[in-house]
């Protein structure tokens, strides 16, 4: 059971490679536990131009594979990625980096920043003011939050990242104590000052003219293509079972997504030079 197990935590009978994940699939979009794969596609002007079955539940740590898997296919990545929050770690914004690739990517918060409520919470540790020389944070108060210790940790595949420990030097007796936190002893946050780093960059961006086009972008793109294979195509179910199989049906399911796309192309495209040829044989009989 732990070789078929291996670094998860779930397996199906029917299928061992299959992983138990949560899915929302009856009327009331309520979560439940399947046997599935995680399935991550790339496309190019709604034509799928490279996809990826894994066994994990989670995005975040499947952008590199399926990258990866992508270059040994095509020999290069494509020069810009624009991708949803799911995706915006810092270990992938990393590996985008390294690879030189535009990261149009955003992270969990990047919505909520932008709100009112957000940005008026002074006491977020976004909005405290950062002395560079002391190497402190200001809170409202005027209290000074001084660096103290780095904690350092690695997610599961691997990826060690490090945040430093600020400790206010003494909040007894401090008026706005309740608004700023509520648990016991001296205001503390952590500061992951190289995913603020990244997260700056694709913030700057995701505000360009060109982020705000491929944001809009992204949506039509991917989200289409799902909604042609799964809704139109009624393709919600893998009728094979195993990885290499399961691979094996979705490359097919690809194919002819991308020959029926190729064809509607094709006949909006004659159906142009029709409307072409008719215009200049009018303008000809004028």
């Amino acid at each position: 059971q732990e070789r078929k197990l291996g670094n998860r935590n779930s397996y199906s009978r029917t299928d061992e490679d299959a992983t138990f994940m949560r899915r929302k699939e009856d009327a009331l979009q309520n979560s439940q536990l399947r046997a599935a794969y995680n399935i991550q596609v790339g496309t190019e002007g709604q034509f799928i131009a490279g996809y990826s079955v894994h066994q994990n539940p989670g995005d975040s740590g499947l952008l590199i594979p399926h990258l990866d898997h992508i270059e040994r296919l095509y020999g290069s990545l494509p020069e810009r990625i624009i991708a949803d929050s799911a995706y915006g770690s810092e270990q992938n914004y990393e590996y985008l980096e390294n690879k030189s690739i535009e990261a149009y990517v955003k992270y969990n918060t990047y919505h909520k920043e932008k709100t009112r409520a957000w940005q008026n919470n002074r006491f977020r540790p976004e909005n405290l003011a950062y002395d560079a020389e002391a190497d402190s944070y200001l809170c409202p108060s005027g209290q000074r939050l001084s660096y103290r210790h780095t904690i350092f940790s690695a997610n599961p595949g691997g990826y060690k990242t490090c945040r430093r420990v600020y400790e206010a030097e003494d909040c007894k007796g401090c008026a706005l104590r309740g608004l700023c936190y509520k648990w016991k002893g001296n205001r503390r946050i952590e500061v992951n000052t190289r995913l603020n780093s990244y997260r700056q960059r694709a913030r700057d961006l995701l505000d360009s003219p060109e982020g705000r086009r491929m944001r809009a972008l992204r949506s039509v793109e991917v989200e289409s293509v799902f909604g042609q294979v799964k809704h139109n195509g009624q393709f919600r179910r893998f009728h094979l079972r195993g990885l290499k199989k399961v691979h094996l049906e979705l490359g097919l399911v690809a194919i002819a997504h991308n020959m029926k796309k190729w064809y509607q192309k094709e006949l909006e495209n004659g159906k142009k030079k029709a409307m072409l040829c008719l215009n200049n044989f009018a303008e000809f009989l004028a």
